[in-house]
């Protein structure tokens, strides 16, 4: 391999000749190898980053064109769409495990963009820190970077996984609204339901979640760019916080502002803990919501089998003919990681230390694999398993009208104690409610026909 030469404030560095980062992302690269090559930083944050500083490089040629030429905003902002295209992704090879402020990979991102902007202009044009950090600090940019990742990734991945699910349990709601079936709870027998009310309570419980997520988002659209090193806007001019906050919501199509108190954008990361919540109300919904489908569709004889789903792949090495609830499984093991992520974030938030948190990249990591994997399982999990549910109407029916605890709707004519004894002596003696009625002498048969109709129950 060859390798050139570079500089900091430390003295020389050898880089690999043909990447576009400097010394410091080297000496990061060289002094954190853990996880290397498996636990990157987040590419959703070297996105966030090429946005940032093409905002960061408008604002300061708005505000201080002297220093900013239109020359040099020209070449930065050729080189952060390269960025933002993932063109340049080799050349943030920075692991999660490094220093809790994001120091490097913010420098990381001003190496690269210089490197790249100079072989574009032709010439030694830009400086790192002179020219692509300039009005900035690792400690303002790293939590926008988080919070720019964090809104894209709900409003773009999130939300449109969730709209895919609830538009099909619409559609399954419809297709199901004459089917009357047992409902269970505490995991025993209940009066009766409509399968598309249970399916309805599913889709719901997804509304329920997507206003949540969207609660976050305003939150989350508070930027901490323009506080620089401790808050306090040292070295950024005048104004550069609103003009920057402007400038990304340009470039992103979102409405971004800046926070109104930098010292707690630096510190605080309530923020995504508020929005992570969301996150885990969804997954848990999930796993509720998975955990139903696979027990309704337990057997295929010896289960519960009241719905049939779609059969993916052989659920056997040894067993002949099994199928399994596979994509179930995948959502409620998804389900659990998120949950556990919810720890690590609320663990990485509390450790803000005066006037700064240092447990960033962890932070982000966990919020943007728990959204990464939520999304991409629901997708998944309404693809390869919720649109193909088909109600088993026989198996419904026998189960519906076999229920112990249809006996409720017997309570208004015989009393609460009268319908228990009924449905015991049913149990106990493997009759009928008809025929434990008429035995115990509370109704006639006919009567009973009269006043028995379950599927009016509902």
């Amino acid at each position: 391999m060859e390798y050139r030469i570079e500089r900091d404030s430390m003295g020389e560095m050898k880089v690999p000749a043909d990447k576009y980062w400097a010394a410091q992302t080297e000496r990061s690269h060289e002094n954190f190898e853990i996880g290397v090559g498996i636990e990157t930083m987040p590419r959703e944050i070297t996105y966030a980053f090429g946005i940032l500083k093409k905002a960061a490089a408008m604002a300061n040629h708005a505000l201080k064109p002297e220093k900013m030429t239109a020359e040099k905003l020209n070449v930065i902002s050729q080189a952060c769409d390269e960025v933002m295209s993932g063109k340049l992704n080799e050349h943030f090879p920075l692991v999660v495990w490094q220093t809790g402020s994001g120091t490097q990979s913010n420098m990381n991102a001003n190496e690269v963009i210089a490197n790249r902007g100079n072989e574009l202009a032709g010439e030694k044009l830009l400086h790192p820190n002179d020219d692509i950090n300039m009005s900035q600090s690792s400690n303002d940019t790293f939590p926008t970077a988080m919070h720019i990742a964090a809104v894209t990734a709900i409003e773009d991945k999130l939300i449109p996984a969730v709209d895919l699910l609830i538009d099909t349990f619409h559609r399954l709601e419809a297709e199901n609204e004459d089917v009357v079936k047992s409902g269970r709870t505490h995991l025993q027998d209940a009066t009766p339901i409509k399968f598309s009310q249970e399916i309805s309570g599913w889709r719901s419980s997804l509304e329920k979640d997507k206003k949540m997520l969207q609660l976050a988002l305003p939150e989350l659209k508070e930027l901490a760019l323009g506080g620089t090193a401790v808050g306090t806007g040292l070295n950024a001019p005048k104004g550069f916080d609103v003009e920057v906050a402007k400038a990304v919501s340009q470039i992103t199509g979102k409405d971004f502002q800046t926070a109104e108190n930098k010292f707690h954008a630096l510190t605080s990361k309530d923020e995504l803990v508020f929005a992570h919540g969301a996150i885990k109300a969804l997954a848990a919904d999930m796993m509720k919501i998975a955990n139903d489908v696979r027990w309704l569709a337990s057997g295929p004889r010896c289960g519960i089998g009241e719905i049939f789903i779609p059969e993916n792949e052989p659920g056997s090495s040894i067993m002949p003919g099994k199928v399994n609830p596979t994509q179930c499984e995948a959502v409620t093991m998804v389900a659990v990681q998120v949950m556990g992520n919810d720890v690590a974030i609320g663990m990485a938030a509390s450790q803000g230390n005066f006037e700064l948190n240092v447990f960033m990249p962890v932070c982000i990591y966990n919020f943007l694999q728990s959204a990464r994997l939520l999304a991409e399982a629901m997708v998944s999990f309404n693809n390869k398993c919720a649109v193909g549910i088909t109600a088993n109407r026989e198996k419904m029916a026998h189960n519906l009208h076999n229920s112990l605890m249809l006996v409720t709707a017997l309570n208004p004519y015989i009393g609460y104690d009268n319908a228990a004894k009924t449905a015991k002596k049913a149990y106990k003696e493997n009759i009928s409610l008809k025929e434990a009625c008429v035995e115990l002498g509370f109704l006639t048969a006919e009567r009973f026909d009269e006043v028995f109709h379950p599927e009016q129950m509902v």
